[in-house]
């Protein structure tokens, strides 16, 4: 009952989040220890020029290890206030981050203009983020790792990289909520790695909840009027590289003594992140080397392309340490909920936004597909219980 109270409040609040009038908003940002009630300092900027209403800005990690640090005295009624505030933010992360990325990308020409280039520089702004917290005084320790340690993280920054690259790629091409839906079926992409790739045995269970997740996608596309085969394709190799550095990112963590050497889970993805920007260089040169100057003169000159890619990029970085942050703190059912719940707001919430399509049949598509993966993440549990 505790938890079913707390994701009801958690999405009441997220909702209202995006109605930055509405009574609810005020008292969550009213109460919130690190939120504040002045214009957010990284909004979004939509192709006219003019700032969106965003009311968040994005917090430091000082601020999440504040909150954390009073442990059980932010409980209330036996909710952890602290874990509902890193649920929060980080689904006011993503949802910023979609629109800011694709606003970016409109301004930039859409996937014929400069998606690599984009996604690139998305992770340099996460890089330089990453830096400061090392540099400013009391604020994150530096890692201890070794050259052996950053070359195990080869693997996990090249897919991260990746999997972040075609991500961006798929949203310039076609729909945020189409993108959203396609990734949605990651799992079919990790079931099939596990089971042939990594030699990890899926569940029968597991393998009947995947005709959901498929068909709930395919239904989705059928009626979607920005579908682009490039936008499939795109998030399904997404979908490829996200399960190939779950399983990669589980065999490095298993590195004896990685862990001390870190320091913490926001080293880790700052490491991550740093090393899936070096990597991301090479294809923006091969994919969009020869028009870099006309990229350079559009972001010098449209701040529709510049403050959103930043926007974009801090949203990027901070959501992803948030989202980290919080899985640690629950189990894998809440983190299946959490999860499913902050897909369906992303793919609703940014499509009102955006003005894209809500056609009956693709939401009983996302539906299904998005039912079919909360199943597919719980049935181990259901079964053992019976």
């Amino acid at each position: 009952m505790k938890l079913s109270n707390a994701i009801v409040l958690i999405t009441i609040s997220t909702v209202a989040a995006f109605n930055p009038t509405s009574s609810v908003s005020n008292a969550v940002r009213t109460k919130a220890p690190f939120a504040s009630r002045n214009q957010a300092l990284v909004q979004p900027i939509n192709l006219d020029g003019r700032k969106g209403n965003d009311q968040f800005a994005l917090r430091s990690e000082a601020s999440s290890d504040a909150v954390d640090s009073r442990g059980g005295a932010g409980a209330l009624g036996g909710i952890d206030i602290p874990l509902m505030l890193y649920f929060l933010f980080w689904y006011v992360g993503n949802y910023y981050y979609n629109i800011t990325n694709k606003l970016a990308l409109r301004a930039a020409g859409g996937s014929t203009g400069f998606p690599m280039t984009i996604s690139a520089l998305q992770l340099g702004v996460g890089c330089i983020y990453a830096l400061f917290m090392w540099v400013a005084p009391d604020a994150r320790e530096t890692p201890k790792v070794t050259v052996d340690d950053i070359i195990k993280m080869l693997p996990v920054a090249f897919c991260f990289m990746g999997a972040h690259s075609a991500s961006v790629f798929a949203l310039s091409a076609g729909a945020v909520s189409f993108g959203q839906i396609v990734k949605a079926a990651e799992p079919a992409f990790a079931a099939v790695l596990s089971q042939f790739v990594y030699k990890k045995q899926i569940s029968k269970a597991k393998w009947m909840c995947l005709p959901i997740v498929i068909g709930g996608v395919i239904l989705a596309s059928v009626k979607e009027l920005d579908f682009a085969v490039s936008a499939l394709i795109s998030a399904c190799i997404a979908n490829l590289f996200a399960a190939f550095k779950g399983n990669e990112n589980k065999k490095l963590m298993e590195t004896a003594g990685l862990k001390e050497r870190m320091g913490s889970v926001g080293n880790q993805f700052a490491l991550t992140t740093i090393l899936g920007f070096l990597m991301s260089i090479p294809v923006v040169i091969a994919q969009e080397g020869h028009k870099l100057g006309q990229f350079v003169e559009i972001f010098k000159t449209n701040p529709a392309v510049s403050a959103n890619l930043i926007a974009s990029g801090l949203w990027f970085y901070g959501y992803n340490e948030l989202s980290t942050m919080t899985l640690k703190k629950t189990g894998a059912v809440t983190q299946s909920v959490a999860n499913t719940a902050k897909r369906v707001i992303v793919i609703v919430g940014v499509a009102i936004f955006l003005g894209e399509s809500l056609d009956p049949l693709k939401l009983i598509g996302c539906a299904i597909g998005i039912g079919g993966v909360l199943l597919y993440s719980i049935i181990d549990q259901l079964v053992a219980k019976k």
